[in-house]
């Protein structure tokens, strides 16, 4: 082999290093474009997620703090002509991440936000709730008439209308549609204090 092909050969091989080097270059330089890129989205992300007023979240209760300013749990007991309600079925698991029952239990709520009152709860379970009815999903009514009364009590303390009331850590919640004597709704208090609540 010849001086001339032995040169023409190292200058092909120094320009195909060369040529090789640059492409590399380039790969590497958009590869740190993309991941600049990709960090620049995710943190903005968390930024926003931080900072974010739960009023824009989509279906934040009105006037709620942010979420996880609170982790309460609260007994409840729904005896509509002495059934109890079926919390604990999966159409009423966990509907909402501000206030829900988990883990197939029905008769804990889980509050993980402050200002989020028993109203949002039912709304969110798409069970209609007034101080005189209470509707299931399927529309099916319990309102108070002449024979059968909806009666509200927290703590043991007849109320009017709860809707509006936040629950805390240990309240207790009891909802009976029907017309049962003061023995019965004694016994009924007794169930919903006795019950352990799910942590």
């Amino acid at each position: 082999m010849g001086r001339k092909e032995r040169r023409e050969r190292e200058q092909k091989r120094a320009n195909y290093a060369s040529k090789h080097a640059a492409e590399k270059r380039k790969h590497m330089m958009i590869a740190i474009g993309v991941l600049g890129a990709v960090g620049a989205i995710v943190g903005w992300s968390a930024f926003v997620f931080v900072t974010l007023d739960p009023a824009d979240i989509g279906g934040a209760p009105m006037g709620a703090g942010a979420l996880n300013s609170a982790h309460t749990h609260t007994g409840i007991l729904v005896k509509i002509f002495g059934d109890t309600f079926p919390f604990h079925e999966t159409g009423y698991q966990i509907q909402s991440n501000w206030i829900h029952f988990e883990n197939h239990d029905g008769t804990t709520i889980h509050k993980h936000a402050t200002g989020v009152d028993l109203g949002f709860l039912f709304n969110s379970l798409d069970i209609g709730l007034t101080d005189q009815c209470y509707q299931f999903p399927s529309g099916q009514e319990f309102c108070t008439n002449d024979e059968y009364k909806l009666r509200f009590f927290i703590n043991n303390v007849e109320m009017n209308d709860i809707r509006g009331y936040e629950p805390m850590e240990n309240d207790r919640v009891l909802i009976l549609y029907g017309n049962e004597s003061e023995e019965e709704v004694g016994a009924y208090l007794d169930e919903l204090n006795s019950m352990e609540l799910v942590r």
